[in-house]
């Protein structure tokens, strides 16, 4: 039994096609790639992009189509980038009928995905920022950035609003970088259902710890969403789980155990860079996961922090890799 609810982006699984639609031509519709998502051992829960992925779809029929496949709507993650009017900004754009189309089209991911039974929704917001010197008044696009998120999270009180920053893509630089700017922006809304989702690709080129960030949110917020992957640090390569930053995505984990996260973990990660079949990735994710948890229960806490107080880096080492690998480095 898994001790986490595991999603995956629903995009992945249009990777290698031909292993589950021999023959097939046309494009794969959200069904399609929900009912292959679903043979994922492990995973029990998606994600949907909204409106891209729900487009055609009532919230009822999404809701009962899951139910028969056997998972759950983790929730919607709002997508602004496939509509051109949103090219210079949602809800920092300087036109303020075109903020008001973003707050609108969120305010239907709200309902709808409250309608689906969806447990959240996720504001990305990387096109929301600056690509030159001298193209905003950076006031009054924080101001902008907060009035949006805050108009979000008031009109359905009881609907979780999860922010997931970025330090780019596709915006040069975003108006919420890192998690610092993040929870600002969440002071300032004032709304008690914003939280922050965490995606570790997006800590790691933001050049922090992702541990750290997590601490940051349990002192001043929630975290409401994990992203779990993994990359070189110089953009979001989406790698599978553990594979560059074993040690960091463990004392990542370990930090929400502490804090009490209970959420979905939920897989952001590409397998279509490398071909690899998405279905086995997703399971290779969800065991990696595993094993990590348990290599936390492993860990001798009290002498961890001890080691952690003290600021002893290589008494702290030498118990984590005797964790990992079974020796005393």
């Amino acid at each position: 039994m898994t001790r986490y609810h595991y999603a995956a982006r629903l995009n992945s699984f249009l990777t290698r096609p031909e292993l589950f639609w021999p023959g097939r031509t046309a494009r794969p519709g959200t069904f399609d790639l929900i009912e292959r998502a679903a043979t994922a051992v492990g995973l029990d829960a998606v994600d949907v992009n909204y409106p891209q992925q729900t487009a055609g779809i009532a919230p009822a029929e999404m809701r009962a189509r899951l139910a028969d496949l056997g998972l759950t709507l983790n929730g919607y993650a709002m997508r602004y980038n496939g509509d051109p009017d949103f090219l210079a900004g949602a809800f920092t754009n300087p036109d303020p009928v075109v903020r008001g189309k973003a707050i609108d089209l969120s305010r239907r991911g709200v309902d709808e995905v409250r309608e689906a039974g969806g447990s959240m929704l996720t504001l990305w917001l990387g096109q929301d920022g600056v690509d030159h010197p001298f193209e905003t008044d950076y006031t009054r696009m924080w101001e902008w950035e907060v009035e949006g998120v805050r108009a979000v999270a008031e009109h359905d009180p009881v609907m979780p609003i999860s922010i997931e920053y970025t330090p780019n893509e596709p915006k040069a630089i975003t108006a919420l970088p890192n998690v610092a700017a993040t929870l600002m922006a969440i002071e300032e809304a004032g709304a008690p259902n914003h939280g922050v989702t965490l995606d570790f690709a997006h800590v790691l080129y933001g050049d922090t710890s992702p541990a750290m960030a997590a601490a940051l949110v349990g002192r001043r917020s929630r975290m409401l969403g994990l992203h779990i992957n993994d990359g070189y640090g110089k953009r979001d390569d989406g790698l599978m789980v553990g594979s560059v930053h074993t040690v960091q995505t463990i004392e990542l984990l370990r930090q929400l155990k502490r804090d009490g996260f209970a959420g979905t973990v939920y897989f952001d990660t590409f397998p279509d860079g490398a071909g690899l079949d998405p279905v086995a990735e997703t399971a290779a994710n969800v065991v990696t996961v595993e094993a990590m948890l348990d290599i936390i229960e492993r860990l001798p806490e009290a002498e961890l922090e001890a080691a952690l107080g003290s600021g002893d880096a290589l008494a702290a080492h030498r118990l984590v890799q005797r964790a990992i690998l079974g020796i005393d480095a």
